[in-house]
């Protein structure tokens, strides 16, 4: 029973962090820029999670030694959210975070190359099916409307979160409960995002009480809700299957897009998700 719970956390979690479109479309739609979007992310998550740890009894005390590894976090998970937020720009938001989901696959060329994690045929053979995978992509749905800068602009983010990944793993603040680490990623993030709006431009206010629902939603499904799910998950199944239940990521995003914004889905766009979804699973699975 505990793993059966364990595999619905997974789903939950990847599945709810899949929505992130749901949300952030829409908000679009109503004229806000991407930075002023998450940066209503970043808060309402913040105090969302500020919430969790105080319903818990959790302490925020932390050592003023962590502070410069934690505001390099936030930049890296900014890089990421960023990169993906305007990815929607120039693409399908379904494609975008297919795009997204080659994370994984980041993550082991990093560990490959800079950290001499062992090679072998089955992680080359991966990585070979991802960059087929963003080939059949980036022929989408032959309307053009994919283009290499969309595809760019998209995988700089998965860059962005394989860097975070990677950097958590090697630096002690890495020991940090997830949560707190999480809160605190939010909380500089949020920092970051409004010394860079007020010195780039001007901070939208949110439009209507519906887009200011949207982002509440966008701070809490598929950040919140996501994250608890996905602490719940790897305590019950580890973080193996977890990762491989990530897959519902990409597929919750595609159909989302498809019914909800009317986007395309061609037989490459298919065969691009299918493939680097094998990709990314053949890569965990060989962890």
């Amino acid at each position: 029973m505990n793993k059966f719970n364990g595999f619905l956390y997974g789903l939950l979690s990847s599945a709810s962090f899949g929505l992130i479109p749901m949300f952030t479309i829409p908000a679009m739609m109503q004229g806000m820029q991407f930075d002023s979007i998450l940066l209503y992310r970043f808060l309402f998550a913040t105090l969302a999670l500020g919430g969790i740890l105080l319903l818990n009894g959790e302490s925020f005390r932390i050592n003023r030694s962590a502070i410069p590894s934690l505001i390099l976090l936030a930049l890296l998970y900014l890089m990421s959210a960023v990169f993906l937020f305007w990815g929607y720009k120039f693409m399908a938001s379904g494609v975008a975070t297919t795009l997204h989901f080659m994370y994984p696959v980041m993550t082991t060329l990093i560990m490959m190359i800079f950290f001499h994690e062992r090679k072998s045929i089955w992680r080359f053979l991966a990585i070979a099916l991802a960059i087929t995978g963003v080939f059949f992509l980036s022929r989408g749905d032959d309307s053009g409307s994919i283009t290499l800068i969309g595809i760019i602009i998209v995988l700089l983010s998965a860059l962005g979160y394989a860097l975070y990944l990677v950097t958590v793993s090697q630096l002690k603040v890495g020991q940090m409960k997830g949560l707190l680490l999480t809160f605190y990623v939010f909380l500089f993030g949020s920092l970051l995002l409004f010394i860079g709006i007020n010195v780039s431009g001007t901070l939208q206010m949110i439009p209507d009480l519906r887009t200011g629902g949207n982002l509440i939603m966008l701070a809490i499904i598929p950040t919140v809700i996501s994250n608890l799910a996905l602490v719940r998950a790897v305590k019950s199944i580890g973080s193996t299957l977890t990762s491989v239940l990530g897959a519902m990521e990409p597929v919750t995003a595609v159909s989302v897009g498809i019914f909800m914004f009317g986007e395309p889905f061609t037989s490459n766009i298919g065969t691009g998700i299918a493939l680097i979804i094998t990709a990314v699973t053949v890569i965990i699975l060989k962890r």
